[in-house]
């Protein structure tokens, strides 16, 4: 997504530790009109998957899964960090890690919200290490639930985590990936554009 690509030239900064910041559009504040773009660029992939239900982590994914539902015209179910007390029954869980944070956490969703059979979209913010996706891809399994797809908005394609998913079979679509990132450049894989920011 060319748009995306813009977008994070324009008004994205890179912080130390190779920390993308996308607040101003993404993950505080939220550009709604270009949300709302991002959600039909979603709906346009993944319009041959299948997907019955999008599933996505909180807090950052929500607003994009919603977008894609929104356009995809699907339910939306986000698995929770916290076990919260209007959570009531059982509920599939994953062990995942945030280098952002740099925490360890069980995300959860309650099943009634993952019957068995369901056909899953996977959407997050930003696609790393690969350890929120896989975390998702694990409470889907769990469900006996497929996953059809799962996208990112921005892959940070120097690490591993987009190879490893797309290497075990996954479709796995990102509307950026960046494959080289300094404080004074970032080159994206599609065109090799180079922009000094």
């Amino acid at each position: 997504m060319k748009k995306m690509e813009e977008k994070i030239l324009s008004e994205a900064t890179v912080l130390p530790g190779g920390v993308l910041k996308v607040g101003s559009f993404l993950n505080q504040q939220i550009d709604t009109v270009f949300l709302k773009e991002i959600g039909a660029e979603i709906a346009r992939l993944f319009e041959d998957s299948g997907a019955t239900k999008i599933l996505t982590v909180e807090a950052s994914g929500i607003a994009v899964a919603v977008a894609a539902g929104m356009a995809m015209e699907l339910p939306v179910v986000f698995a929770k960090k916290n076990m919260t007390s209007n959570m009531t029954g059982d509920v599939y869980s994953a062990g995942i890690y945030s280098f952002t944070h740099r925490v360890e956490k069980d995300i959860m969703v309650s099943k009634e919200y993952l019957p068995e059979g369901e056909k899953i979209l996977i959407v997050d913010d930003f696609l790393a290490h690969g350890s929120a996706l896989t975390g998702l891809i694990d409470i889907v399994k769990q469900a006996k639930c497929e996953v059809v797809g799962c996208c990112a908005v921005i892959e940070k394609g120097f690490q591993n985590g987009g190879a490893n998913l797309r290497n075990r079979g996954y479709r796995l679509e990102s509307l950026a990936i960046i494959d080289e990132m300094t404080d004074v450049s970032i080159i994206f894989r599609e065109d090799g554009f180079t922009s000094l920011i």
